[in-house]
């Protein structure tokens, strides 16, 4: 058996910033740093954080007043950080950039008299990040039959933003939809979605090419962009499985296998990826090629506060 390893994977710049914004807490303020929900989706970088003093919480209720509280890269509602405030919270925002900018841009077209569709997931923390950062309505929807029965003012005036870590097919789709239904609606079409996500979708993409047989994608469960690369490679007709690391490999996956393709969500350290691959060298694997792929040099700034001076 032979490997093909997808080229980008793994973390992103926004989640790069995130871990080091909580690791930057930790070492000037030391233990414990509290953090509203998981910094990022994944189990083994939060238990990481959580064996060095970070503290993950529900809600801001569960925190100490005055403590330092750092905000998830999946961003936060207008009401939250009222209740930080309201709860003399040092807050630090590890909000990714690319999500602040769907923020603004969603508050940009409520300001201009516009109904906002929100195209996600309901319930991710994402969406509800962005819902509460916006007055007025916001349909959230994420399918093509959704916008197909979506029901609104004849007269309304419609703007779309979308959250960044979709599915770019299942998103230019339901876009499509909704400029078919309503053709003077306002949107940024695809680029919402982040640059990292686009990149790992296309790199799955290329090792379908690559004629895999298995596709295996490092991620947590409630990863949203490592479940989109899972399921680009069933759509495209390959065995894809999502694992959180290299004990959820089974060996029946890989009976008359000849070649498997490995990538990791964004939120997924490459240490993973090594521990997978030599997993797979035990079950069979004699050779382990990396596909070229788009290189990525974007770096985001920390926060004012954490800035190394």
């Amino acid at each position: 058996m032979e490997v093909r390893l997808a080229n980008p994977r793994g973390f992103c710049a926004g989640v790069d910033r995130a871990i080091e914004i909580v690791e930057r807490a930790l070492e000037l303020h030391g233990a414990p740093v509290y953090v509203l929900h998981e910094i990022v989706h994944n189990r083994h970088v939060v238990d990481d954080l959580a064996s060095r003093g970070t503290r993950f919480v529900d809600t801001l209720e569960e925190v100490p007043p005055g403590s330092v509280t750092i905000f998830s890269a999946h961003g936060v509602s207008d009401e939250v950080v009222a209740t930080a405030r309201s709860r003399g919270l040092k807050v630090i925002d590890a909000t990714c950039p690319l999500v602040t900018k769907v923020h603004l841009q969603a508050q940009n077209y409520r300001k201009k008299g516009h109904h906002l569709i929100l195209i996600g997931h309901p319930g991710h923390p994402e969406v509800e990040g962005t819902r509460g950062r916006i007055e007025g309505p916001v349909t959230v929807l994420s399918t093509v039959a959704e916008v197909e029965a979506l029901e609104v003012p004849a007269e309304a005036s419609l703007a779309y933003v979308t959250q960044t870590t979709l599915s770019i097919d299942d998103t230019r789709e339901v876009i499509d939809a909704l400029v078919k239904r309503f053709p003077r609606i306002q949107g940024p079409e695809l680029k919402d979605i982040c640059y990292a996500t686009q990149n790992r979708q296309n790199a799955v993409k290329r090792l379908t090419e690559e004629g895999i047989d298995v596709l295996i994608v490092i991620g947590s469960q409630n990863s949203s962009n490592s479940n989109r690369l899972a399921e680009l490679g069933t759509r495209s007709g390959v065995r894809s499985y999502l694992v959180d690391d290299a004990r959820g490999i089974r060996p029946e996956w890989l009976v008359s296998t000849q070649r498997i393709g490995v990538t990791a969500g964004a939120s997924a350290p490459e240490g993973l990826v090594q521990e997978v691959l030599e997993r797979l060298r035990e079950l069979g694997v004699s050779d382990v090629r990396e596909l070229a792929g788009e290189t990525e040099t974007t770096v985001f700034k920390l926060p004012e506060e954490l800035a190394r001076r």
